[in-house]
């Protein structure tokens, strides 16, 4: 359970988190080491979900290099980007849970500024309001954010409105290439 928001715009990206972590049985946890957002050489990794995808992705996961001059960085998302992550969490013991109606993984992965948003099913996911949201909180802060909220602001709303979301809340900047 967490609030993850990723804000598109023309030159950049920001994806900001809370702090929250809880288990399964709804205990809260919060400590400075583990963070929702993590960098990755030229990528921005946030992860809401079943910890142990996260975990791996975030931190096991040795993403592609990209390469020198990408002409259709979505192609390389869905050929390159998401099989290494499905390979990774193979390799690391993962197993679906096809029983569960519920996604057991979301991540928000910028790559040279453009955010996108995979699911469980590996499925590769761009909006064209250029808001993302993901994890328990993420509709109160996308719809903050659709009102005009700052990252912020829209992730104090969503604490005050979700019992999984809590600061300090961070963010990650990333430049257009």
């Amino acid at each position: 359970m967490t609030t993850i928001i990723g804000i598109q715009k023309n030159d950049h990206c920001v994806i900001a988190a809370d702090s929250r972590t809880t288990t399964e049985k709804g205990r809260p946890y919060s400590h400075p080491i583990i963070t929702k957002i993590t960098k990755r050489g030229k990528y921005l990794i946030a992860g809401a979900g079943t910890t142990m995808p996260c975990d791996t992705i975030q931190h096991i996961w040795k993403p592609p290099a990209l390469p020198p001059s990408i002409k259709d960085q979505y192609h390389f998302m869905i050929t390159d980007i998401v099989p290494s992550m499905r390979e990774a969490l193979k390799e690391n013991g993962w197993v679906a849970d096809d029983k569960s109606d519920d996604y057991e993984f979301l991540f928000l992965i910028a790559v040279n500024g453009i955010i996108y948003e995979v699911d469980d099913t590996f499925s590769v996911f761009l909006r064209d309001d250029g808001i993302y949201g993901i994890g328990s909180g993420s509709s109160y802060a996308v719809g903050a954010v659709q009102q005009g909220a700052t990252w912020r602001k829209a992730l104090q709303i969503a604490a005050k409105n979700d019992v999984y979301t809590a600061p300090p809340f961070i963010m990650h900047r990333q430049e257009k290439r």
